[in-house]
């Protein structure tokens, strides 16, 4: 190698090397570019690989504190996306257990759902062969129990956290802050592109930012299904008086919904980095 190319590899490595930081919460530093959580000469030959003979690029969200995977209480690994400050699961959350060890409740009898007020989940009918791509549902119950659904380090988004996504997209604060359908393209740049899982005719999705919503459907406060293949609907924690803040996202439109509903209802969940 010339003495320019020596030169050039140094100033590449000391680049990505001396990065760091400050976010407390981070599982790497940035010079952690091979992700194998050691900072060492590694991470020198995979930036040399990379820039001299077209080795893999660094991970982009490496520095923002966006580890690419997170793996909850029972195992169940998902995809992460970094979208503007926030790092989300691009799945829809699986587990069974609270961060503690402690089961959530599992009810598959329709008038046992209704009279909760307590947490627990279901899978869409009762059937166990959505979950691999659908993940479960979740009462608000579940949600706000002190035990932490999410893995630790994550949490169930707020409703101000909803909204903070959704700006990043390009809703304007007032958008944000209405009620109903709101905004134009923001629901489409979430929703997953295509009629594979999202029944036609999947209006606006392309999936632009990587979040990948997937229409798990939702359970009814009476303990009935609905609306597989053709809605997504995310819980916040967020009271609004006796009920509580969603998201919803439709197969016929590229807009996102904002209200408030009863606790029982069963949706899906989408985690944010703490």
């Amino acid at each position: 190698m010339s003495k320019k190319l020596h030169l050039l590899a140094l100033i590449v490595i000391f680049a990505f090397i001396s990065l760091h930081t400050n976010d407390s919460n981070a599982d790497h530093v940035c010079g952690d570019v091979n992700e194998d959580g050691a900072l060492n000469v590694s991470d020198a030959v995979f930036i040399i690989n990379h820039v001299f003979i077209g080795g893999p690029a660094p991970n982009p969200n490496c520095c923002a504190g966006c580890p690419p995977t997170v793996t909850d209480y029972d195992g169940n690994v998902y995809q992460t996306v970094l979208l503007g400050d926030q790092c989300w699961m691009m799945g829809n959350l699986k587990v069974t257990h609270y961060r503690n060890g402690d089961p959530i409740q599992h009810v598959t009898d329709g008038s046992t759902w209704y009279g909760l007020s307590t947490g627990a989940f279901c899978n869409y009918n009762n059937n166990e062969g959505n979950v691999a791509v659908y993940g479960r549902l979740y009462n608000w119950y579940a949600v706000s129990d002190s035990r932490n659904l999410a893995p630790e380090g994550w949490h169930i988004p707020t409703d101000a956290e909803w909204k903070q996504l959704e700006m990043h997209l390009g809703m304007s604060q007032a958008e944000a802050d209405n009620t109903g359908l709101r905004g134009t393209t923001e629901g489409g740049k979430l929703k997953e592109a295509g009629t594979a899982h999202w029944n036609s005719p999947n209006t606006g999705a392309t999936n632009e930012s990587g979040f990948t919503a997937l229409p798990g459907g939702y359970r009814y406060s009476n303990g009935s299904f609905a609306s597989f293949g053709e809605e997504a609907l995310f819980w916040s924690s967020t009271e609004a008086g006796i009920y509580s803040w969603y998201r919803g996202l439709s197969f016929v439109s590229s807009q996102i919904g904002r209200n408030n509903i009863y606790r029982p209802c069963g949706f899906s969940i989408r985690c944010v980095k703490d």
